[in-house]
């Protein structure tokens, strides 16, 4: 009777697992699971950046700098505060992101050195970050609603979605493909295909840690085909759920920088 019992148990073990392993199908699901991962995890968030800079000739450029987030609403609003430490032609600049879900972003970039708080229009913001190969949108993340999802391909390994622009005039690129990994939803690599359908864009996580008990990339690498440069992120010191408060994202901050920032 005891190895009836056991192996009852067993099979209902393995069952429970296999059901618990098997994939989504709902496209709309896996991106929002998706957005949360690599967008929200915790109520707040702060990482210390550095970023290095590569050109096709090999020359480097380096950026140290903080990021602070804050959720309004998981999956909905956010704020973002990036603070430039290093070197000293960037220091102190800052870059403040009031992200509205279903509407444009309110972004302004900060220049100590002349005082002035400059507006990035939402026709900008995929352009250039800080000189890097990354991109305005890619600090804060896309919008799913400005795309159309479709699931491509379930691995072993990933969930393969392609998304395309609902409003193609608005990018500079016909529409890109994201590997998701199955097991914590962490968007593992991100292809850009221009007009012509050739790869032009990558972006990829090299290394996940569980921090806080979330997946957490900590280092990130976009490569420019086109021009052959590429820029490496290394995110370390990241903390999640330190209470931030409202007032460090605001334009106040671009004169007072709150110590979060600067320590």
């Amino acid at each position: 009777m005891k190895r009836l019992m056991m192996y009852s148990a067993v099979v209902f073990l393995w069952a429970t697992n296999a059901w618990a392993e098997e994939p989504l199908t709902d496209v709309q699901q896996i991106v929002e699971k998706a957005n949360v991962v690599s967008y929200y995890q915790g109520d707040d968030g702060k990482s210390k950046v550095n970023m290095t800079i590569t050109s096709a000739q090999g020359q480097t450029r380096n950026r140290e700098l903080i990021i602070l987030r804050k959720n309004v609403e998981v999956g909905g609003d956010q704020k973002y505060l990036v603070y430039f430490r290093r070197p000293a032609d960037v220091r102190k600049m800052m870059y403040l992101v009031l992200k509205h879900v279903g509407g444009d972003d309110d972004r302004w970039l900060y220049l100590p050195d002349l005082g002035y708080e400059k507006r990035i229009a939402a026709s900008d913001k995929r352009t250039s970050f800080a000189g890097s190969d990354f991109l305005y949108e890619d600090v804060s993340g896309r919008g799913l609603a400005e795309d159309e999802h479709s699931l491509m391909e379930t691995t072993d390994q990933y969930y393969v979605v392609k998304n395309v622009p609902k409003d193609p005039a608005s990018v500079e690129f016909k529409y890109f493909t994201v590997a998701i990994d199955r097991t914590n939803f962490v968007p593992m690599k991100m292809e850009f295909f221009g007009p012509d359908d050739k790869l032009y864009r990558e972006i990829v996580s090299e290394q996940v840690e569980v921090i806080d008990g979330f997946p957490t990339v900590v280092k990130s690498l976009v490569k420019d085909h086109r021009s052959g440069s590429q820029t490496l992120m290394e995110f370390s010191e990241v903390s999640y759920n330190l209470g931030l408060s409202d007032d460090i994202f605001t334009n106040r901050s671009f004169t007072r920088p709150p110590r979060e920032a600067t320590r």
